[in-house]
């Protein structure tokens, strides 16, 4: 194999073999994570699994919150399948595999290098200020938007305010201009005034949405527009499950143009002049 693409090619795959369950939690499959790390034995990559299992427990996790059990069903020939061991994992059990693999593999040794340059990004995004985590989360957002919208044209939606409304009705149960009316933001768009945790909802909304459409080899703007509302109101479901503010409810936050000047010492922006019958108002 040609190691000289691995270290590329990883953060693109591993995202790319993501799932997300009906309750919108991420996981992927063990035996498609198998051959990314380097494996083509099932009996030398669950040993891996094993020595993983074994540091999750010595972390004083749940195994089966990270490695949670679900047989898969392949075929052996003349119409017949049959069962093998197989595991939903988190993101957490991946990473631990990654360490409890093969360092002589390129693929294993990319994939510690990979896990560690991750964590330590969450590490320095934990000392960041509310104001710099949501200045990280939005650009964040605006990456992987264009990702998702770049996914979306190539199954076939042409009309973006559709797709893109979609998936804030799913997320927010109100379409793009009843959020902006309730937040009283005006023209402003949703995300340039949204905090930190909002930021985030949306963030895993767009990203989720994305893989699926990949995943699942989505075509039509019918079925891609549909699919973000799923995702959308999967995460709001997730939000609820778990007592957060709804997205709706949170407050609108300066925009993040005046919080860039803000952080540089430099004034706001003018407010944008009101329009009374598509004419400026006077400022006598």
């Amino acid at each position: 194999m040609d190691t000289s693409i691995i270290p590329t090619s990883l953060h693109k795959d591993f995202e790319f073999i993501k799932k997300m369950d009906e309750h919108g939690y991420e996981y992927w499959e063990a035996r498609e994570l198998m051959p990314l790390l380097g494996y083509s034995r099932w009996e030398d990559f669950h040993n891996a699994v094993k020595r993983a299992q074994a540091t999750c427990v010595s972390t004083k996790q749940a195994v089966q919150d990270h490695f949670r059990d679900a047989p898969k069903l392949v075929e052996i020939g003349s119409k017949t399948a049959r069962k093998v061991v197989n595991y939903h994992l988190s993101r957490f059990a991946c990473y631990l595999i990654a360490q409890n693999g093969d360092p002589r593999k390129p693929e294993i040794a990319f994939a510690q290098a990979y896990f560690a340059v991750q964590t330590r990004k969450q590490e320095l995004y934990e000392t960041l200020d509310d104001d710099g985590k949501r200045l990280f989360t939005r650009q964040q957002v605006i990456s992987h938007n264009k990702q998702l919208f770049d996914t979306a044209k190539k199954a076939g939606v042409d009309n973006f305010g559709k797709f893109n409304n979609a998936g804030y009705l799913g997320l927010y149960g109100l379409t793009a201009e009843d959020i902006k009316q309730k937040k009283g933001i005006g023209h402003d768009d949703i995300l340039d005034r949204a905090g930190s945790t909002e930021l985030a909802a949306n963030l895993f909304r767009i990203t989720q949405t994305d893989a699926k459409l990949k995943m699942n080899g989505v075509t039509g703007e019918d079925a891609a527009s549909a699919t973000h509302y799923d995702v959308g109101s999967k995460v709001r479901k997730t939000i609820e499950q778990i007592g957060g503010t709804m997205p709706e409810e949170l407050p609108a936050e300066e925009h993040i143009k005046d919080l860039v000047r803000r952080k540089i010492g430099v004034l706001p922006r003018k407010s944008e002049p009101k329009r009374i019958s598509g004419k400026k108002k006077s400022s006598k």
